[in-house]
C-alpha cells in the first residue's frame, strides 16, 4: 500500500521532533563538560550514543502515544506541546502505527547500541546509566508501571532526562562520573520538572476524566502551582550554591542569562493562581523555552572556555 505525503505529515506530527532537541542539548552538555576537562571526545561513539538516546526518546513518544491515545482524543485544551499529538484515530493514523514505530526504534536503539559496544569497551558507568535511564523510558507510562501516574514520576522522569543524558555522554567518553555533571544537572533537573507541571495543567480536566493520575491530578490544583514555583526558586538557588562550590564562572553567571524568564514563569503561574484567563500555549512554551534555554547556557559555558 503506497504512502502519501499526508501520512508522512502525520507520522512526523506523531514523532513530535521538537523534543528529540532536549535530548541533543542534554548530551551534548555531558561531552561538552568531558571536553572542558581535557578529555578527548571519540566521534564515532558520541554519535553513536546519540543515536541511541534519539531512538530511546522516539519509542518512548511513541508508546506514550499509543496507551494514551483515547485520553488525548477527548482533550479539549491540547497544545503544540502538551495532549498527545493528537495523530492516533480514525481521521489519522491506525493506532497500531505508534506501537510498530516503537518497536522500530526500539530495534534501531538496540543496533546503535551493538555497534557502539563493537567501537569501544563500554564501562560499567555507562552501562549502568543506559540500563538505568531504558528502563526509566520504557516503562514511562506502560501500564501498570507507568511512571507518568505513579506519584512520583515527574520528579523520576526529570532525573532520567536532565541527569541521567548528560552524564550517559561524559561516562561514554570518560568511564567516570564528575561532580560538574551534578552541579550542572541540578537546576536542569529541577526546570524539567517545571516544564512537567505545567505541561500538565492544560490537560488537568481530561486526566481527571480518564483518572491518569498524573502529580497534578494526585496533589491538587494548588499544591501543583507552588510545586512549579518552588521548582524555579530552586533551580536559581542551586545554581548559585554551585557557582560557589566551584561550578566555572562562565557556566554559573552565564545562565543567569535565564533569570527574566523565569521570573517571567512565576509570573504567568501566579495570574493564573488569580483567575486571569489562562494562555495555556504561552504558558507552556514559556516553560519549554526556560528549560531548554538554561540547558544551552549551560551548553555554550562549557564551550566557550
Amino acid at each position: 500500500m503506497p504512502v502519501s505525503w499526508r501520512q508522512i505529515i502525520l507520522f512526523i506530527r506523531l514523532s513530535r521532533p521538537l523534543f528529540l532537541l532536549g535530548g541533543v542539548l542534554l548530551y551534548g552538555l555531558g561531552g561538552a563538560i568531558a571536553d572542558y576537562l581535557g578529555h578527548s571526545l571519540d566521534p564515532t561513539t558520541y554519535i553513536l550514543g546519540q543515536v541511541t538516546i534519539t531512538f530511546i526518546q522516539l519509542m518512548t513518544q511513541y508508546l506514550n502515544e499509543y496507551y494514551d491515545a483515547e485520553r488525548d482524543r477527548d482533550n479539549e485544551n491540547r497544545t503544540p506541546l502538551t495532549g498527545g499529538s493528537g495523530i492516533l484515530g480514525s481521521e489519522g493514523l491506525p493506532r497500531r502505527t505508534a506501537l510498530y514505530a516503537a518497536a522500530f526504534s526500539l530495534a534501531l536503539a538496540t543496533t546503535a547500541v551493538i555497534l557502539l559496544n563493537a567501537h569501544i569497551t563500554v564501562l560499567f558507568v555507562a552501562w549502568g546509566i543506559l540500563l538505568l535511564g531504558f528502563a526509566g523510558a520504557f516503562f514511562y507510562n506502560i501500564p501498570p508501571f507507568s511512571l507518568m501516574t505513579s506519584g512520583y514520576g515527574e520528579i523520576m522522569t526529570s532525573f532520567l532526562v536532565a541527569g541521567l543524558l548528560p552524564s550517559f555522554a561524559y561516562a561514554l567518553q570518560t568511564g567516570q562520573i564528575h561532580r560538574f555533571l551534578i552541579m550542572s544537572s541540578t537546576p536542569l533537573i529541577a526546570l524539567h520538572f517545571t516544564m512537567l507541571i505545567a505541561f500538565e495543567f492544560p490537560d488537568y480536566a481530561s486526566d481527571l476524566k480518564h483518572n491518569k493520575r498524573t502529580l497534578l491530578v494526585r496533589a491538587s490544583w494548588q499544591l501543583g502551582m507552588r510545586l512549579h514555583n518552588i521548582a524555579i526558586i530552586f533551580a536559581i538557588v542551586s545554581m548559585l550554591v554551585a557557582f560557589y562550590l566551584g561550578l566555572p564562572r562562565q557556566v554559573a553567571l552565564g545562565s543567569m542569562i535565564a533569570l527574566p524568564l523565569a521570573i517571567a514563569q512565576i509570573w504567568q503561574m501566579d495570574r493564573i493562581r488569580q483567575g486571569y484567563p489562562a494562555r495555556w500555549r504561552i504558558f507552556t512554551y514559556s516553560a519549554l523555552a526556560l528549560f531548554a534555554l538554561m540547558a544551552y547556557l549551560e551548553l555554550i559555558g562549557y564551550l566557550l572556555n
